[in-house]
């Protein structure tokens, strides 16, 4: 049977480790590796692993998720790596049918996850509008894609070894960063039948910083694409997200010119609206119209932070060179800093 490495990148999520790994021990495939790359936690994240049976390493400093990844790669022996974050626990089957899917296509280079409807842990209201997002997020985009969901993910280890590190530069967006570059050599398959609950964040304010900064790093990759296809079902949401800040600031509008133009605010936001509006109605079918108010709330919110991003972003790409110089080479090896 072939070997899979199970690398899960950690900092300071001793809470959910225990969910993480004893999900691993209840894999239906073997043999399987499990070795946990702890980036200098503060917590006790290091005992818990170790009391759970898992091989612990050390990353040289806090660098984040993609040196994890790249030290955990590097000890792997598995001939296959799943990467894995260890706020996710995968269902039982998650590992055997990534290897199914892999020995049918050697063509195949990577299998990509995707996160159940159920949080591994309920704590808010907004961590659940978040898990239904995510959710049918991933559903639209099963299939083959041109992005990567590295927080499960399977690739033969000669894959990445071709490819090579995650760019530790692109400390927010090394796995938009991945897709790029494994997808212009490799098929990569997005499927749910390779799936886990996830921890999602459970503050509005940790979702708007996350969107917010992962779009505004994002904005030079998505101008680096020449001519691939986008990741994950991007175009609709992102002109969503643009018509709804033109919608909110056209609310000064009617102010100006009087109430007549409370047509055009209305106009973009419902336009906003509709490129999104399978998710609005899987949403309301799913979990009722008080939910779905709420859902549609934060949602507008959401793609404010998007969008606001995205402009300063593409503002910072045109107007600082060093900003530009941290994507100067794509895939660049662990260590390499902007500036």
């Amino acid at each position: 049977m072939t070997l899979v490495s199970v690398v899960i990148p950690n900092y300071n999520y001793a809470r959910t480790l225990p969910l993480c790994l004893g999900a691993l021990r209840a894999q239906t495939y073997r043999p399987i590796e499990v070795l946990v790359v702890d980036d200098h936690s503060t917590d006790d994240s290091v005992a818990v692993a170790e009391a759970h049976g898992a091989r612990v390493l050390s990353t040289p400093s806090n660098g984040g998720a993609a040196v994890a990844r790249n030290v955990g790669a590097a000890a792997a022996a598995g001939e296959l790596i799943c990467f894995l974050d260890s706020d996710v626990a995968l269902r039982p089957d998650a590992i055997a049918n990534a290897v199914e899917l892999l020995r049918a296509d050697p063509a195949l280079g990577a299998v990509c996850g995707t996160y159940t409807d159920t949080p591994l842990i309920r704590d808010s209201r907004v961590e659940e509008y978040r898990c239904l997002h995510q959710h049918f997020w991933f559903a639209e985009s099963e299939g083959p894609i041109h992005a990567m969901n590295t927080a499960i993910c399977v690739l033969r280890a000669r894959v990445f070894a071709e490819v090579g590190p995650f760019n530790a530069a692109l400390r927010d967006i090394e796995d938009h960063d991945y897709g790029l570059r494994i997808t212009r050599r490799w098929r990569v398959w997005s499927t749910s039948r390779v799936s886990g609950d996830h921890d999602h964040d459970d503050s509005l304010r940790l979702i708007l910083r996350k969107v917010f900064r992962r779009t505004r790093d994002g904005v030079p990759l998505f101008i680096r694409r020449r001519g691939l296809p986008g990741g994950f079902a991007t175009g609709p949401r992102a002109a969503g997200a643009v018509l709804a800040l033109g919608g909110v600031l056209a609310i000064a509008a009617p102010v100006a010119a009087g109430p007549w133009w409370l047509a055009l605010p209305a106009a973009l936001l419902a336009a906003s609206y509709a490129c999104d509006r399978a998710l609005y109605r899987w949403v309301r079918r799913r979990r009722g119209v008080a939910f779905w108010l709420y859902f549609t709330g934060v949602q507008l919110v959401v793609n404010l932070a998007v969008a606001l991003g995205a402009a300063y972003g593409l503002a910072k790409w045109l107007l600082s060179r060093r900003f530009r110089r941290a994507y100067d080479e794509v895939g660049a090896p662990i260590g390499v800093q902007p500036g």
